[in-house]
């Protein structure tokens, strides 16, 4: 048994090398990749190195590119490291590994489908202050794709935390969990949605923002040690993907701003998402919510948290063709489909989801009743949302892999 779990260790670069969380990979623009791992001592000269089944475009040691890791101290025993992949150009497959003398990594392979490949897009969301619901939750995910298999991406819709501030939920309720059900962050980029809980909002210097800031519009690993970056205050994480046939506007449900709202404006109106046979914008808080406590829904103003996306962004959606919402937040799961303009049976329709159960403490008393919702779910469940060219396919799955919803698009 204990020449098993070495073996393990050492199949995975952990054995003896000091990783407590080894790399996460996030998508950052259509070709870049935002990787961010942790070791426990401080390593010197840290360097990711990548290449893929393409030319390398820059940098070439051989066929490989290298960039020094940008390398940030959270306390003596967490030493942090990220840098950022690409471009990467056209191909089929990013290969990457983080090397330094005293410390390094497997190899690992993102794989990159092309547009109108089969896309299967893993949707998460709220899984904070819930590691053994949460740890169900993925083994019914492990089930839904197989022994050795993975998503080609992972939606996660915020909340992956209970404390932004706290090391320990970080490591007990996102890293552990997930490579314990077989480490699909290090292949399955991630389209990150920033929650409540995630992150510090104040954006002052030496914040606690220690692993959820994105760093969206930086496009190079030298730019992460602007001075913004380094002392907490750079903040976007707005930004749009685009995965298979599906395009993806990513809003900041936490922080409105001016510059958020313009954003949305350009990239509804886009060429790259009126054009999509897909149009999908997703968030943490969901416009129309209807689950929650009630003392502090009523008492402590909770109810307001998401009036600036119903009343600002929502009529947005309606007017430019988005297809679906996605967003958390509230722990349960809902559907509803509706005419984007009530008064007009041609206008089409749009569907709000609410994925808020992948682990978090179910929210189950009904505060608003927006009349919209066709499905209604107050247990955990997942979702897995494929896209493949002219067709998108919805399943909602409870913990035991039951199905609880689904419906498709279909141009």
């Amino acid at each position: 048994m204990l020449s098993t779990l070495f073996d393990w260790m050492n199949d995975w670069g952990i054995l003896s090398r000091g990783f407590q969380k080894l790399p996460m990979v996030f998508e950052h623009d259509q070709e870049h990749y935002y990787v961010v791992w942790e070791t426990s001592f401080s390593v010197s000269e840290f360097s990711l190195e990548w290449w893929t089944d393409a030319i390398p475009i820059s940098k070439q040691v051989g066929r490989h590119n290298i960039v020094k890791a940008q390398y940030k101290m959270i306390d003596e025993s967490h030493h942090r490291y990220s840098a950022i992949i690409g471009p990467v150009g056209h191909t089929t497959k990013v290969h990457y590994k983080c090397t330094s003398k005293s410390a390094w990594t497997n190899e690992y392979t993102i794989p990159r489908r092309s547009e109108t490949e089969l896309t299967r897009i893993l949707v998460i969301s709220d899984n904070q202050n819930g590691p053994t619901e949460f740890r169900q939750v993925l083994t019914g995910i492990q089930n839904h794709y197989g022994k050795g298999n993975a998503p080609d991406a992972i939606l996660h819709v915020g909340d992956s935390v209970q404390y932004a501030n706290r090391l320990e939920d970080w490591q007990n309720q996102l890293f552990s969990p997930l490579e314990d059900a077989g480490g699909y962050q290090h292949r399955s980029p991630i389209v990150w949605v920033p929650g409540n809980h995630d992150h510090d909002k104040a954006r002052t210097p030496d914040n606690s923002n220690i692993y959820a800031d994105m760093y969206h519009g930086i496009l190079t690993t030298e730019g992460l040690d602007a001075p913004e970056v380094l002392n907490g205050t750079y903040h976007r994480f707005y930004h749009t993907a685009s995965l298979g046939t599906a395009r993806i506007i990513v809003l900041d449900a936490e922080c409105p701003s001016a510059e958020q709202s313009e954003f949305l404006e350009r990239e509804l109106q886009s060429e790259a998402f009126q054009s999509a046979q897909f149009r999908i914008v997703t968030m943490h808080i969901a416009p129309y919510i209807e689950f929650w406590d009630p003392y502090t829904w009523n008492e402590k103003g909770e109810k307001h948290w998401g009036e600036h996306i119903r009343l600002e962004y929502d009529p947005l959606f309606r007017r430019h063709n988005v297809d679906l919402v996605i967003s958390g937040h509230q722990h349960n799961y809902q559907r509803g489909t509706v005419q984007r303009d009530p008064q007009s049976a041609d206008s089409g329709s749009i569907t709000y989801t609410i994925v808020g159960g992948a682990g978090g403490g179910l929210d189950l008393v009904r505060v608003e009743n927006w009349n919209m919702y066709n499905v209604t779910y107050l247990d955990h469940h997942f979702v897995s949302l494929e896209v493949e060219n002219r067709e998108l396919r919805w399943t909602a799955k409870n913990r035991a892999g039951d199905i609880i919803d689904q419906f498709s698009i279909v141009r």
